[in-house]
C-alpha cells in the first residue's frame, strides 16, 4: 500500500499519472500541497482536435489523510472556466497478498446542463487509474 499512496502524496508523482492523454493535452498550471486542509490543482489545454482550446481545470482540498489508509478530499470540476460539478472523493489502499487494493468511491453532484452527468466522469477516472497502474509497473 506504501507504494500506491505514496503515487499520491507528491506532485512529481503525481504528475507521473495524473494529467490528460498524451500528445493531445497540456498541463498550464500543476500544484499540490498534500496536507489536511491543503490544497490541489490541475489545469490544461486540450490540443487534440475534437477538443481542441478546451481547457479543464481540476480544483481539490484534502480533508483526511491517513498515511498509507486513506485520502479524502472535495473537488471542482471545471471546463472552459465553467464548473461542471462537485465531488467528495475517498480512496483507501489495503494490502492485498503481494499488491495493493485501492478503492476509489466518490459523490459527485454534475450541475445543470454543463455536463454529461457521470459518464465522461467514469471515462475519465478509469483513464487515470490505467495510467497510475502503468506509472507504478516501470
Amino acid at each position: 500500500a506504501t507504494k500506491v499512496f505514496a503515487a499520491w502524496a507528491s506532485v512529481e508523482a503525481k504528475a507521473k499519472w495524473f494529467s490528460g492523454p498524451a500528445g493531445r493535452w497540456t498541463a498550464e498550471i500543476r500544484e499540490q500541497d498534500f496536507r489536511e486542509g491543503g490544497r490541489e490543482r490541475l489545469r490544461g489545454r486540450f490540443t487534440a482536435k475534437e477538443q481542441e482550446g478546451w481547457i479543464s481545470d481540476f480544483r481539490a482540498q484534502y480533508h483526511d489523510i491517513q498515511p498509507d489508509e486513506r485520502i479524502v478530499y472535495s473537488y471542482e470540476m471545471y471546463r472552459n472556466d465553467v464548473r461542471l460539478s462537485v465531488s467528495l472523493a475517498t480512496i483507501t489502499f489495503a494490502a492485498d497478498g503481494e499488491g495493493t487494493l485501492m478503492t476509489v468511491t466518490e459523490q459527485g453532484v454534475y450541475l445543470d446542463a454543463h455536463s454529461d452527468g457521470n459518464h465522461s466522469r467514469r471515462e475519465g477516472t478509469a483513464f487515470l487509474m490505467d495510467q497510475l497502474q502503468a506509472s507504478l509497473q516501470h
